[in-house]
C-alpha cells in the first residue's frame, strides 16, 4: 500500500463514519481528518444545533468547513479524511466509502452516544438530513442521495465497526486498481 494513499469515508450522522474512520487511520497509521460541524461549533463555544442554524442561513459555514478539511486532507499526505461530504470533495481520494444505516439504527446510535429520547433524536436526525441535502445540491451542486460512485458502499446496521474496518483496510491494501471494481455490502432487510 502506499504511503501517501488518501481514504475518504462519508456517511449521515449515525451511519459509524467517524468510528471507521478513526480505527481506519489508526490501524493503517495515517492521519485522521474528521472536522465538522461539530468541531466548529466547539471551535467557536457554541452549541452543534446553533451552529446548524446559522449553516442554514450563511453557506460561508460550509465552505470554510469544507475547504478546511479538503486542505488538511492535501497536506496531510497519507490520510483518512471522514465527513459527509469526504468522497464528493476529496476528489484525489484513492478510495471512496459510503456508509449507510437505516433511519433507526442511526437514531438508536446517536441516543446512546449524545443522550436524549429517540423520538427526538430521530425527528432533530431527519431535519437535518433534509436540510443538508437542499444546503449541498443549492453550494455545491451534490446530491448526497447519490453516493452509487463510491468504490465501497456498506449497509452498517447488522456489520461491526471493527468488520468494517477490515474490509476497508483489506480494499486499500489489495495490489488491484480499486477504481471500477466497486463492492456494495448490504443486509437483507
Amino acid at each position: 500500500m502506499k504511503k501517501d494513499i488518501k481514504i475518504a469515508i462519508s456517511g449521515r450522522s449515525g451511519c459509524g463514519n467517524t468510528t471507521v474512520s478513526k480505527m481506519v487511520a489508526e490501524k493503517l497509521n495515517l492521519h485522521f481528518i474528521n472536522f465538522t460541524f461539530r468541531s466548529l461549533a466547539k471551535e467557536r463555544n457554541v452549541e452543534l444545533k446553533d451552529i446548524l442554524e446559522l449553516a442554514a442561513k450563511d453557506d460561508s459555514l460550509d465552505k470554510e468547513l469544507d475547504a478546511r478539511q479538503v486542505q488538511l486532507a492535501q497536506e496531510a499526505g497519507g490520510c483518512v479524511l471522514g465527513s459527509r461530504l469526504a468522497i464528493w470533495m476529496l476528489k484525489e481520494a484513492d478510495l471512496k466509502v459510503y456508509l449507510d444505516a437505516s433511519p433507526q439504527t442511526r437514531a438508536e446510535r446517536i441516543v446512546n452516544r449524545e443522550g436524549g429520547t429517540l423520538e427526538e433524536v430521530a425527528a432533530f436526525t431527519a431535519s437535518r438530513d433534509k436540510q443538508d441535502h437542499g444546503r449541498y445540491l443549492r453550494i455545491y451542486g451534490i446530491d448526497t442521495d447519490d453516493y452509487s460512485f463510491a468504490d465501497l458502499i456498506v449497509d452498517t446496521d447488522n456489520i461491526t465497526p471493527e468488520n468494517i474496518t477490515d474490509m476497508i483496510i483489506q480494499i486499500a491494501m489489495s495490489n488491484e486498481q480499486v477504481a471500477g471494481n466497486r463492492e456494495q455490502v448490504t443486509k437483507s432487510r
